[in-house]
């Protein structure tokens, strides 16, 4: 999956949209739906993830989505095909254990990736997907856009959780 960001023209943005823009861009859980073939839904919560995505693991997806920068946030993208992977209550119970355990304040982005990355290790794996059936299930969305950009569902929380996050 290395190769996965240079095949694939799509762009991470903090928060849920209402509809991928005509650029591609979306969160992580948003994306994660379509790859796995789902048709395309707005992610406020992990509650909107379709029963085959872990809710930690997404939860923890969400996160690290909206708390990033625009550069850090892309980071995300190879894990994009790997959160499809909800399994048995005690493995998502385990998964819950394993991040809390590990996750602390002020944490960096790297760590707080690393964690995600230990998250995935436990229990089911998502099932893989060949780059060009990514890149395919992607890539059809943005094309019913009507507008060149994506539209942020939260815009107004997104800027006072960024004025917060600099403060705390």
């Amino acid at each position: 999956m290395d190769t996965f960001d240079h095949i694939l023209n799509w762009t991470l943005k903090r928060g849920s949209h209402t509809f991928p823009g005509q650029d591609g861009g979306t969160c992580i859980n948003e994306a994660a739906i379509i790859v796995a073939g789902f048709p395309y839904r707005p992610v406020r919560s992990v509650q909107d993830m379709p029963g085959c995505f872990s809710r930690p693991i997404c939860a923890l997806a969400m996160q690290l989505n909206d708390e990033a920068g625009d550069e850090e946030r892309q980071l995300l993208l190879p894990f994009v095909t790997r959160l499809a992977c909800a399994d048995t209550w005690a493995v998502e119970m385990e998964r819950e254990a394993y991040m809390a355990a590990r996750l602390r304040w002020r944490q960096s982005f790297q760590e707080r990736l690393a964690i995600l990355e230990g998250a995935l290790a436990i229990g089911r794996q998502a099932d893989a997907l060949a780059p060009e059936e990514v890149r395919t299930r992607l890539e059809s969305v943005p094309r019913g856009a009507d507008t060149p950009t994506s539209v942020d569902a939260h815009a107004p929380l997104s800027k006072m959780h960024s004025w917060l996050a600099g403060i705390i």
